[in-house]
Formats: C-alpha cells, sequence, structure tokens
C-alpha cells in the first residue's frame, strides 16, 4: 500500500470535496486499475474518473443529509449528491444492511456489503488508566464529536440527572461547531462527576480508556456502522447506545439502549449495581465484533469488488440485488 496525503480547505462545507478533488486529481495522473470514493457528498468528482476509464465505487457513507449541522442547501447538496451516487457509481457500497434497505427503498438498487473491521483488545492497561488518574472499572465513557445526531448533549444531561456515582468522561470536540460545545459544557455544569477532557490523540490511552470503561455511551444516530462503537465493542466494553436500527444491527443482543434523558439516567444507575452482569456483557459484546466484524473479512470484500469492477460483473447490483461478499 502507498499513502498519498495531500491538503484540504479547513472549512465545514468545502473540506472534504476540496480534498477529494486534489485526490481526483493525483489518481488521474497516476492511473490505477479501480477507484474508491468515500462518502456519497464527493459524488460531482465521479465523471471525471469515469471519463478516464476507471471503474469507481462509492462508499456511501450514512445519511449525511439527515444531519443537523445541514440545512436548507447543504441538505438539498448532499440528497442531490446521493442520487449522482448511484447514478454515476458503477457500484455502491453499504456498511449496515439498514443503509442497504434505505439504497433498496429509496432508488430500487443494490449494493454491496462492506461493513467496518473491530480492532481487538483482550485485556485493558490499568496501570496506564491509573497513572493518568483513571480507575479502571469505574468511570463511564463517550468518545465522539460534538454534532447534533451523536446526542453527546443528551448523554451528558441524562448522566447528570442520574446518581451514577461513576465519573462521565466525555472524550471529543468538534472544529465546526462552538456553539454545540458551549451547550455541552452548560448541561455539565458544575457537577463534578462529568470530566469534560476534549480530543485524545494518545491512541494507547484511547485504547485502554475502552477497555477498562464500566460502560461505553453511543449516540451516534444517522451513520451506518459505526467504528467508536465496533473499537468499543472489541474491548469488550458494555455498550449503552443510542436506540436507533443501526446501534442494534451491529450490537444484537451484546446492547443496552436508550431513548431519552431519563432511560439513560435509570439505565447508568443499573449498570453500576451489577458489575458481574455488565462484564458479562462486554465480554459477550467483544466475541460479537471478534466473529462478525473482522478486518480480514473486510479485507476479502474489497478485493471481491475490486476484481468485479475489472471485471464489469457488477450486473446484480444494477438489477437491485445487494451482496454481502465474502464472509457473509
Amino acid at each position: 500500500m502507498r499513502l498519498v496525503h495531500l491538503p484540504a480547505l479547513r472549512h465545514k462545507t468545502l473540506e472534504t470535496l476540496s480534498h477529494t478533488a486534489l485526490s481526483v486529481g493525483h489518481l488521474l495522473a497516476h492511473r490505477t486499475d479501480v477507484a474508491l470514493v468515500f462518502n456519497a457528498a464527493n459524488s460531482p468528482l465521479l465523471p471525471f474518473i469515469r471519463a478516464a476509464r476507471i471503474p469507481v465505487a462509492t462508499h456511501v457513507d450514512g445519511l449525511e443529509w439527515k444531519r443537523d449541522k445541514w440545512s436548507g442547501a447543504g441538505r438539498r447538496y448532499y440528497l442531490i449528491a446521493e442520487r449522482l451516487s448511484v447514478r454515476w457509481s458503477h457500484a455502491v457500497i453499504a456498511d449496515a444492511r439498514a443503509i442497504q434497505d434505505y439504497y433498496q427503498e429509496r432508488y430500487e438498487i443494490g449494493s454491496v456489503l462492506i461493513p467496518y473491521g473491530a480492532p481487538i483488545q483482550d485485556v485493558a492497561n490499568t496501570e496506564l488508566l491509573k497513572r493518568t488518574g483513571y480507575e479502571p472499572g469505574r468511570f463511564h465513557l463517550v468518545v465522539a464529536r460534538f454534532e447534533p445526531e451523536n446526542h453527546v448533549a443528551e448523554i451528558v444531561a441524562g448522566y447528570v440527572r442520574s446518581r451514577a456515582e461513576y465519573p462521565l468522561i466525555v472524550v471529543g470536540s468538534a472544529p465546526y461547531a462552538a456553539e454545540y460545545t458551549e451547550r455541552v459544557h452548560e448541561i455539565a455544569g458544575s457537577d463534578p462527576r462529568v470530566r469534560l477532557v476534549g480530543g485524545i490523540w494518545d491512541q494507547e490511552l484511547l485504547d485502554a480508556l475502552y477497555a477498562g470503561c464500566a460502560s461505553y455511551l453511543h449516540g451516534h444516530s444517522v451513520g451506518g456502522t459505526n467504528p467508536s462503537l465496533l473499537r468499543a465493542m472489541g474491548a469488550g466494553a458494555p455498550v449503552i447506545a443510542y436506540d436507533v436500527v443501526f446501534n442494534r444491527e451491529v450490537l444484537a443482543d451484546t446492547g443496552l439502549f436508550f431513548g431519552d434523558e431519563a432511560m439513560l439516567a435509570e439505565t447508568l444507575e443499573t449498570v453500576e449495581k451489577r458489575r458481574d452482569q455488565e462484564a458479562a456483557r462486554g465480554a459477550a459484546a467483544r466475541e460479537r465484533a471478534r466473529t462478525a466484524y473482522r478486518w480480514d473479512d473486510v479485507a476479502a470484500r474489497y478485493e471481491r469488488l475490486c476484481h468485479d469492477l475489472v471485471t464489469g460483473d457488477l450486473g446484480a447490483r444494477r438489477a437491485g440485488v445487494g451482496r454481502a461478499g465474502a464472509g457473509d
């Protein structure tokens, strides 16, 4: 694998498209057998790839137009881009069955199912946690960008109204969401149990937090298979997730779910009272991640897709038949 790092305009609405435009320019100057484009927002650039006669598949990501940060023109753009990704891609990649179902129902088109893989941690780095001020097994964890559809504010509000004894560690920030970040801080208020630590770029420490938490609170609601959720599962964290189809698909029977602040508060109190049961639930989540979300399977599916793009063996997709690929 050869990685090429290119710049981007640091702007909420232009960062993704500007980076992809430079990437497509690089691609056209250094031709490949196949192009894989990530995020349907980049679909206006697909004709350039097709004009170069390079087979292209688009990983459509989540339902971006549902994100609260996009309204008016931004939301309309994402809906148009979504349609163009279907029209101009030789194949569409979905990372969850619920995303497959959406494209089948809305556009009558099949897609290739390729989720993400989960890194597996069998042992928590308790010494690192202790050195950095965290008591293993006695804190709740959130790792998320501060965006409305990730429900960080609701998670903090639910925790504040609970009688939980373990502190809540909130990891994350957002470069273009100062107002929402301020709202999260206001909700946390002066509650000494809430620790807003910002972004953590030390992967070893972040892994230790996932593996050492009493529960991982996951509020993402509009994406497909979420990498942060898989990382928590792979670390054996007992997950409490926002109740949407994507999270239920990934967690299956290993998760607990909440729909509002009151439900979350009650669940947090319950979790702290039954640590042995929660440890067993976390172990079950890790086994699900180990068997259902293997990176080797993900790589095999991408390899098969690339082969099909080169040979043109994609007739089933245009007929509206989704293919799960190798290992399903």
